[in-house]
């Protein structure tokens, strides 16, 4: 019988939580967070990217004007001096000068770190009403991903499977989830992102039991028909494994 192969499952942080350097070592993967609030220089990606090392994997959040309106409080982050006339037109996934600026200054730095996905993280407020999910068809279907993955993680409770599984599927998005708070639809490659506990709770530190019960949320994934991908990002690494499983590469 031919032997099974284990998927690869890349444990690391949203964001520098730590020194660069101790980072690069410990982990084995990073999400650049600074890239949803204001897009570093394209030299500076390519920092990160020369001190990570060839082997270290790189994903990246899409810059707001994306997502999430000039209204939001995470505006208060954005360096930029940008236009009244294009930050009123930002958000909610528009097909327009802002969202498509904002996508090419987003994979001007998905080039520079080499990273093969993006994580598009909504705000509560989008709801998955007609008017939104036309436009989460129109904007996907006409941004060029240059061959990269597409990390669709909603927020809230209002998006029940029945609207994401055709949504996800048509478009070809990953869902991104916290494993702990729910199941992700869908197959393939999966993106999960520690939130804390309760949901959101961004302090909250992770404990040996937590993980245990994240490292068994793993296992059962692993005996799915199709292999899976898991990124985990959390405060404290997980535990090493158990001596009969093997994390697959």
């Amino acid at each position: 019988m031919a032997s099974v192969r284990r998927p690869q499952v890349l444990a690391g942080t949203c964001g520098f939580a730590e020194a660069q350097r101790a980072l690069f070592r410990d982990f084995k993967i990073l999400e650049a967070q600074k890239t949803f609030y204001q897009p570093p220089k394209p030299s500076t990606a390519e920092r990160w990217r020369e001190r990570a090392g060839r082997e270290f994997v790189f994903t990246l959040k899409a810059w707001q004007l994306i997502t999430h309106e000039a209204s939001s409080p995470t505006y208060r982050r954005l360096k930029e001096n940008l236009p009244p006339r294009l930050l009123a037109r930002a958000g909610g996934f528009r097909w327009n000068d802002a969202t498509r600026m904002a996508w090419e200054r987003t994979t001007e730095i998905a080039d520079a770190l080499r990273a093969d996905t993006v994580v598009f993280q909504t705000p509560r407020r989008f709801l998955p009403g007609r008017d939104n999910l036309r436009r989460l068809r129109r904007f996907f279907e006409g941004i060029d991903r240059g061959g990269r993955r597409m990390v669709f993680e909603p927020r809230g409770d209002a998006r029940s499977d029945d609207i994401l599984r055709p949504l996800l599927r048509d478009l070809e998005l990953v869902h991104g989830v916290d494993p702990v708070q729910r199941r992700p639809v869908g197959g393939g490659m999966r993106y999960f992102r520690l939130h804390g506990r309760s949901t959101y709770h961004y302090h909250y530190r992770y404990t040996d039991a937590d993980f245990d019960q994240l490292w068994r949320l793993l296992s059962r994934s692993w005996h799915q028909p199709r292999a899976l991908q898991q990124r985990l990002h959390g405060r404290r690494r997980p535990p090493v494994p158990p001596k009969n499983q093997k994390r697959g590469r």
